[in-house]
Order: structure tokens, then sequence, then C-alpha cells
């Protein structure tokens, strides 16, 4: 048999389960939850009425949820008595209460606040993630989450973030929760942020600067065979590769040929991409590659406006129809419509993928003899011949060479 202390340490215990305390606090269907106090066991009553006197008495006391009572019969006592063998919480509040704990009070009380403030949307991630709000001021974190509502792709346009004005949020505000922020902006924009950064997701003016991977596919171009650089470098080097390979993330290099004459290759750009306009990359030929999903396809978009002239591969609907066994679901599509700077057939992708359960197919899942027929297509003559029926995909080359000077100026599709 258990005593009420002993059925509130457990209950404590459960607070700290992130996935119970989620069941719990957001889920009503998880109540009522019943604990089973146990029944005594007849040598305890046997010795005595003190230690079964005062269990029951203890039970009695308890005036939150609910104690169910059952007569039970035993040899040692002359009629039935009335023993407590069930207790039963009927919401989070009695949970909370019955757990007879000041820290794991505080906790729900803030956390309640937090919830009643922002939207349903984050009420999972809060309610999880104990670590960020904790301890700190309530206001800060209702305010950030209140941010991160209005926020969206492209938001700062430029700015350095601790500009913004909005919220009533001060000069530091970024500084002080970027964190949050950006883990707030990844629930709503399944994960883009983490894997671009905040500055480039906001296209915010970048103090730091974005770092990117560049690598010498011919071995003669650069004084390395690969490393690290910041954008802002990138923009103002003085190279002269014949190509130049844009690749959305960093972790694709391993797919791409050991040796390409005259290449070089940028790997991790996310929404980093001013660096297209320096001179260099205006006189190089460059193909774009990224996911196929709608953020893919819009960080295309982006490329392009800076240079119109580049040559996009492997972002087709003939190349995501042949690997639907690797997609996944896009849940936070990047918009409800397709960016202007996309092509016929790059509009008609991204009005599929809005329609797909799963539409979102990544670099690192294509088939290797795709990306390096796709390359080495690029490499001969700028189009992309499907393996084994050399069928032409992606652009036909007559609209690339027709929009590839002053693409901006032509009326989108």
């Amino acid at each position: 048999m258990k005593s009420p202390t002993e059925l509130a340490s457990r209950l404590a215990l459960q607070w700290h389960n992130p996935a119970l305390r989620e069941q719990r606090l957001l889920d009503e269907y998880e109540w009522p939850i019943r604990l089973s106090i146990g029944r005594p066991p007849a040598e305890v009553v046997a010795k005595g009425w003190t230690g079964l006197t005062e269990h029951i008495r203890k039970w009695r006391a308890v005036c939150n949820g609910v104690v169910r009572y059952e007569q039970a019969v035993y040899r040692a006592t002359e009629a039935p008595i009335e023993i407590p063998v069930t207790w039963e919480l009927t919401c989070a509040e009695e949970w909370i209460k019955a757990a007879d704990d000041d820290v794991i009070a505080a906790e729900y009380t803030a956390l309640s606040q937090i919830l009643r403030a922002c939207h349903p949307i984050f009420y999972s991630f809060f309610t999880r993630n104990r670590s960020l709000w904790r301890n700190k001021p309530i206001g800060e974190i209702v305010k950030a989450a209140k941010l991160a509502e209005t926020l969206g792709p492209g938001s700062a346009k430029g700015k350095p973030l601790r500009s913004f004005s909005i919220e009533g949020i001060d000069t530091k505000f970024f500084e002080r929760h970027n964190s949050l922020i950006s883990r707030l902006l990844d629930v709503r924009f399944d994960g883009e942020v983490g894997k671009q950064g905040l500055e480039a997701f906001l296209d915010a003016w970048q103090e730091s600067d974005h770092w990117m991977l560049v690598a010498d596919l011919d071995g003669t171009i650069l004084p390395f065979d690969q490393q690290r650089v910041r954008s802002k470098d990138l923009t103002n080097a003085t190279i002269t590769p014949q190509r130049v390979l844009v690749v959305e993330n960093e972790k694709c290099l391993h797919l791409l040929p050991k040796k390409l004459p005259g290449v070089i290759v940028v790997l991790g750009c996310g929404n980093s991409l001013g660096w297209l306009a320096a001179p260099w990359v205006q006189a190089s030929k460059v193909a774009y590659w990224g996911d196929i999903d709608t953020w893919g396809l819009t960080l295309l978009a982006s490329a392009r406006a800076f240079a119109p002239h580049l040559f996009p591969i492997l972002m087709t609907r003939e190349v995501f129809g042949h690997h639907l066994a690797k997609t996944v679901p896009e849940p936070v599509p990047a918009r409800s419509s397709p960016p202007q700077l996309l092509m016929t057939q790059e509009r008609d992708l991204y009005f599929h993928l809005l329609t797909c359960e799963r539409g979102r197919l990544e670099q690192e899942f294509l088939a290797d003899v795709w990306i390096a027929n796709a390359i080495e297509e690029w490499i001969q003559s700028g189009k992309f011949v499907e393996p084994k029926t050399g069928n032409a995909l992606g652009l036909q080359a007559q609209e690339l060479s027709a929009r590839e000077n002053g693409f901006q100026n032509q009326p989108s599709s």
C-alpha cells in the first residue's frame, strides 16, 4: 500500500518526462489518470490497527482529486473495513497540486502564462523544452514567441537584426534570444532556420558573415583543395574558374566527381547568395543544385536574381519522380505560390510539390548516376541527359539562352 507522499513523489518525477508532460498538458483525452494505492496486506492488518488506521487517516485528509474506497474483509477484523484503493486526478492542475513540489508548481505557472500568450503552433515546443524558458523573464519569452509569429523568409530586407523595431524589442533582443527565436522559427518553417542560419533566413545584414565550403575540383585554380570561406571573401575574390557549381547543402561534396577541369564548387550557401553577383562569378558558367522542395526552388530563384545566367541541375519533376521512394514530407512549404524568378517548368514543379504528401527530395538521396550525368552534361553542353534513356531533362537550352541576359525584365509565367 502506498501513502500520499509516495505517490506525490512519483507524480513529481513524471513532470520531468517531456513526452508525458506534453501528453498531459496538451491532450485532454489523457484525463483522468488513476494511481493505484494498493490494498494493505493481511499481515499488516494482523499486526494491529495502528499502521492501518494511520494509512487510512492520511488518505482521508487528501482533498485533491478523488480517492476511491472499497470494502475489504480480513480475518483479523470483525467486520468489513473501507480502505483507499485508487487516487483519481482529473486535470493538470490536480496533477501539479498532488506532486506537492514548489519548483514544479512554479514551472507550471510560468508555462501556463507562456501558452496562454503564444500561438498554438508553439505549444508542444514550449511544453517539451523547459530549459529555454525556465528561470527566465516570462515577458521576454512571450515577446520572442510573438516575434517568431511575425517573421518569415527575407523579413529583414538586408537590415541588421538589431535594427528591428517590432514587438517593442530593444536593439539587443536578438542577441539575447537568438537561439530561442531560431528554434521557434524552425517550428514554423520545418528546420530551415537551422539549416541556413537566422541572418541568412531573414536576409539580414550579417556582422559575422556566412561561411561556406569551397572546393577546387580542377586542382590548379585555388591554393587549396577545400577550405571554408566567408561570403564577403568570395565576393572580393580575384579567381578565374571556367565554371562554378553552387550546391545548397554542404554535405554533398562526396557525391561530386573528384576531378573536373576548370570547376570550383561552393557548398552550404543556403540563402547567402549575394556573392554570386561578383564579377568573377558573372564571367563564369554557373550551375545551381539544391533540394527538390519548395525551399530549394525558392533558393534557386534567389540565386537567379544575382546570376541570371545560371543553369539549374537535378531540380526537375523527372528527377523527383524517379526518386519517389526517397522522398519525405515537407510539413511547411516556403510559400503558397512560386517565386517570380522561376521558369515555367520550375513553377510547374513547385505547384506539384505543394500537392504531394511527400514533397521533399533532399540532395543527398539522389542516385550517383544521375548526379554524374547531370554534371557531365553541364560541362559538355549545358543539358542533362536522363540515364539509360537519353531523354533530355530540366529546362531546354533554348529557354535558358533566351533568358540568361536580363532575366529579371522578363514577364513572369
